[in-house]
């Protein structure tokens, strides 16, 4: 009888140990199902964030559109630009232009070092900020 008892004491041990196993499984699926969920909310936020960006980008493209600069001759250029470009850039060879809707300039200039850009200015040759 003796035996029996030590016998059922290790078979209800046994069991125990496998009920608690089975509870620490399912803890950690639960666990594992939860950091899942989080990730997939935090992915869902992240990609709501860029796709808002994009718009945010799109947007200023449109923008900047509206500025887009028609070329013309250089001969259409007035005198107040280019009588700035000489006193400010002697020297300097005005190689294109192009005029936008607000009225500004796009001044394509080559310096005498070699060096070109582009000035954005109003009529009167006042530099203008994009």
């Amino acid at each position: 009888m003796k035996k029996l008892f030590i016998t059922a004491v290790f078979a209800l041990g046994s069991l125990t140990a496998f009920a608690q196993e089975e509870q620490a499984t399912e803890a950690q699926d639960a666990a594992t199902e939860v950091q899942d969920q989080a990730t997939d909310a935090a992915t869902e936020v992240q990609d709501e964030a860029t796709e808002g960006a994009a718009e945010g980008q799109e947007a200023a493209t449109e923008a900047v559109a509206q500025d887009d600069f028609s070329e013309i001759a250089v001969e259409e250029v007035p005198e107040a630009i280019t009588t700035m470009i000489e006193t400010n850039y002697p020297g300097a060879t005005v190689n294109g232009a192009a005029k936008n809707e607000a009225g500004h300039y796009k001044v394509e200039v080559s310096l005498e070092d070699g060096t070109s850009g582009a000035l954005i200015v109003d009529e009167e040759g006042n530099a203008v900020e994009q």
